[in-house]
């Protein structure tokens, strides 16, 4: 199914009427608009290039802003490729909130929070040696190698690095409620990315 682009504002709580409390994100689901159009014939596979996300024509170059005046669509931010089967829509058409009706469950893709170079206790969860005086082992993670044979550090070892930053997908999230005048898809549970993080939401693939 076709999925848009969205907005995370952050996190909140509704009650039910039996009073019984659930923690929710609120995805505001901007307009998204039809740029352009895939097609078996000429590209090998169905999909839709939807545009989100206000931005400035000065920002641009003309190459780039040649294919929002192609679908008579003003600039976007965001432009993203959504593959879908049976989807049938002409470039220019204004996509919104509506197409989530009747849609109980929902997938949410997004980046993670990046938190920056970490080391392994806070990367992998290492245990860290002893706390003691004298220790001289604190955070570190260890042997890192090999001796004679292989001589070498086995690929897929846990090291510390960048952590965060990914590209996440959250599965089968309940859409609590769908709030068409303020554009607001609320979904029970946590979403990746921090506040105002660009989230792409589409009917959940596995339910």
């Amino acid at each position: 199914m076709l999925g848009l682009l969205g907005k995370k504002l952050g996190m909140t709580q509704v009650f039910d009427e039996r009073g019984v409390l659930t923690p929710v994100t609120v995805i505001e689901i901007v307009e998204n608009t039809i740029l352009n159009n895939r097609t078996e014939e000429k590209d090998g596979y169905t999909a839709a290039v939807l545009g989100a996300f206000e931005q400035k024509e000065s920002r641009l170059s003309k190459p780039v802003l040649g294919q929002f005046n192609k679908s008579g669509s003003s600039p976007k931010r965001i432009v993203q490729e959504v593959r879908d089967p049976d989807f049938e829509g002409e470039p220019g058409t204004s996509l919104g909130i509506d197409l989530f009706e009747g849609i109980r469950f929902v997938d949410v893709i997004g980046d993670s929070k990046g938190k920056g170079y970490q080391g392994v206790m806070k990367r992998h969860g290492f245990k860290g040696g002893r706390a003691t005086h004298g220790s001289k082992f604190h955070r570190g993670l260890g042997s890192t190698g090999m001796a004679a044979t292989p001589s070498r550090v086995l690929k897929g070892k846990k090291m510390p690095g960048r952590m965060g930053n990914e590209r996440v997908t959250v599965q089968n999230l309940l859409v609590v409620k769908i709030d068409p005048e303020k554009n607001a898809l609320l979904v029970k549970g946590a979403v990746p990315g921090p506040k105002n993080g660009v989230v792409f939401v589409r009917k959940a693939k596995k339910r």
